[in-house]
C-alpha cells in the first residue's frame, strides 16, 4: 500500500526513520510524511531528515492533511505519531479527513476504512444522513423530494433501513395506500419501512433497501442499497435521494450531502469521535426539533459554534417539525400516535388542534413500543380518526386496532420549518439540490 506517514517531533529522528523502515518491511510504500507537531523539540539549526519527502503541518492539521493527500495521492494514511502531539480527539479529526478523501487511516493497533466505495452512480445523487435514529432524516428527505419534484427533476428516493426488503422494492408514485400497507402486514412484511413512508408523504417513486449493522464511520455491515440505487438509475431518475439509516450512511458515492441532527444531540457526537467525518461529507447541516425543551439556547449556541470549524453559518439551519395530516380532520375526534418524546408530542397536539381544527381525545408517544402502544389504545375513549405517523408499529398495531373500533385512519407527515435566521427552507435545500445537479453533471 502506498502511504503517507504522520510523524511528530517528540520522536527522536533516527527512531522515526527506523519506524518508516519497519513500515516498508511490512509491505508499505512510504511516499511522503507529514510532521503533525512537536516541532519545538527539533534543533532549529537542523534539517529533519526522515528519509522521505516531508511536509510540515500548519496550525490547521486537517487542512494540512488534505493538502498532503492531494500532493502524494496515497492509498492510506499511516499514523506513526503519539501523544501528546496527537491525542484521541486530534486523531479522530485526522481519521475523518482521510476517510472523507477515500483513503484508510491506520496505525499501530487500528485500521479505519472509508465507508463509501465503488463507482459513482450515473445520475445526480444527494444523500441525507444523520447522527442517529429519530433525527428527522425521512422528513428532510421528503422535503427535498417534494422540492425536486416541483422543479421537474424527476426524483427517486432510495431509503436504506433496518426493516427494509430482502430485494430492492419499488413503490411507484401514488401506489401506496392504507389497503396496500395492510396487505403487507398481513403477508408478514414490514409496512412502516422508510421507503413506504416516503412514498405516502411525498408522492414520488421510492425504492426500499435494507442494511444490517453500522460501523464507527457509518458503514453498514451489509446492505443492498447499491442495487436499489442502480435500479433508480435504470428507471430514469433525474435525481437520486439516498436516505441513510440511523447513523449508518449509504456506502455509495454521492454528489451533495445533507446531515440531519436533533437539537439535543451532544456536541461531541458532531465534533468528536467521527462526527467530523459526517460534517466533511455534508454541504448543509439541518438541526431539527430546535424547539425541543431539552435543547436550550446555550446548548444550541455551543453546538453551532463548534460546527463552524467545518460548516459556516450559511450552511447550518435550525428547524422544527409541525405535524401535517394528509387528509382533512377538521371537527373530528382523533387519537394521535407518534414516535416523538412526550414533551414534543404535547406541542404537536396543540398545533393539530389549533391549525387543523380537530379534538385530540387521546394520544400515545409509544409508537415504537408495540405493547405500550396497544395498552394506550385499549384505554382510549371513543375516537373517529386515528391520526398517526407512518413509523414503527403504525400499521400492524395502531391501524389494525383503529379499524377494529370503526375509526378511520389518516396519516400525518412531519414538515420542517425554519425557526431562526433569514434563510428559508426551500432556499437552503434548493442550494444543495443545485450542487447535486451541478456536480452530478460534471462527473459525466
Amino acid at each position: 500500500m502506498r502511504v503517507i506517514v504522520l510523524v511528530d517531533g517528540e520522536h527522536y529522528p533516527p527512531v522515526t526513520r527506523w519506524g518508516i523502515d519497519v513500515a516498508r518491511g511490512r509491505g508499505h510504500e512510504v511516499v511522503g510524511a507529514l510532521l503533525v507537531g512537536g516541532i519545538e523539540k527539533i534543533d532549529p539549526g537542523s534539517v529533519l531528515d526522515v528519509g522521505v519527502p516531508l511536509r510540515v503541518s500548519g496550525e490547521d492539521r486537517m487542512a494540512s492533511l488534505v493538502d498532503a493527500i492531494d500532493a502524494f495521492t496515497p492509498e492510506g494514511v499511516l499514523d506513526l505519531s503519539d501523544e501528546p502531539v496527537l491525542g484521541y480527539r486530534e486523531r479522530m479529526e485526522l481519521a475523518a479527513v482521510a476517510l472523507s478523501r477515500g483513503v484508510p487511516y491506520l496505525g499501530s493497533d487500528f485500521r479505519l476504512d472509508p465507508p463509501i466505495s465503488g463507482p459513482p452512480l450515473a445520475a445526480p445523487t444527494l444523500a441525507v444522513i444523520g447522527t442517529g435514529k429519530r433525527t428527522g432524516k425521512t422528513a428532510i428527505s421528503g422535503e427535498l423530494a417534494r422540492l425536486a419534484a416541483r422543479r421537474g427533476l424527476d426524483p427517486v428516493i432510495v431509503a436504506m433501513g433496518r426493516g427494509g426488503p430482502a430485494e430492492p422494492q419499488v413503490a411507484e408514485a401514488g401506489s401506496i395506500d392504507l389497503a396496500r400497507l395492510l396487505d403487507l402486514v398481513r403477508s408478514g412484511e414490514h409496512a412502516a419501512s422508510d421507503y413506504l413512508e416516503d412514498a405516502v408523504t411525498t408522492g414520488v417513486t421510492t425504492i426500499g433497501a435494507r442494511r444490517v449493522g453500522g460501523g464507527l464511520a457509518g458503514a453498514p455491515y451489509a446492505t443492498n442499497v447499491r442495487e436499489a440505487a442502480e435500479l433508480g438509475v435504470a428507471r430514469g431518475a433525474g435525481l437520486l435521494i439516498l436516505e441513510g439509516s440511523g447513523s449508518a450512511i449509504p456506502p455509495v458515492p454521492w454528489d451533495a450531502g445533507v446531515l440531519v441532527a436533533p437539537a439535543s444531540v451532544p456536541v461531541e457526537y458532531l465534533t468528536g469521535y467521527l462526527g467530523p467525518f459526517r460534517l466533511l461529507l455534508s454541504d448543509l447541516l439541518v438541526v431539527t426539533m430546535a424547539a425541543d425543551p431539552v435543547a436550550g439556547h446555550e446548548h444550541l449556541s455551543a453546538l453551532r459554534t463548534h460546527v463552524r470549524r467545518f460548516l459556516d453559518d450559511s450552511r447550518q439551519i435550525l428547524t422544527d417539525f409541525i405535524p401535517v395530516p394528509l387528509a382533512d380532520v377538521r371537527g373530528e375526534r382523533v387519537f394521535f400516535t407518534t414516535t416523538a418524546p412526550p414533551a414534543v408530542a404535547a406541542r404537536q397536539i396543540d398545533h393539530l388542534e389549533a391549525t387543523d381544527g380537530c379534538t385530540v381525545v387521546g394520544w400515545s408517544a409509544r409508537l415504537a413500543d408495540r405493547a405500550g402502544l396497544a395498552e394506550d389504545m385499549e384505554d382510549a375513549e371513543a375516537f373517529d380518526v386515528l391520526l398517526t405517523e407512518l413509523k414503527a408499529a403504525a400499521v400492524d398495531v395502531a391501524c389494525e386496532r383503529a379499524l377494529t373500533r370503526g375509526a378511520e385512519v389518516v396519516f400525518v407527515d412531519n414538515r420542517a420549518i425554519v425557526v431562526e435566521g433569514s434563510t428559508d427552507l426551500d432556499t437552503a435545500l434548493g442550494d444543495v439540490l443545485d450542487l447535486a445537479i451541478e456536480r452530478g453533471r460534471a462527473k459525466k
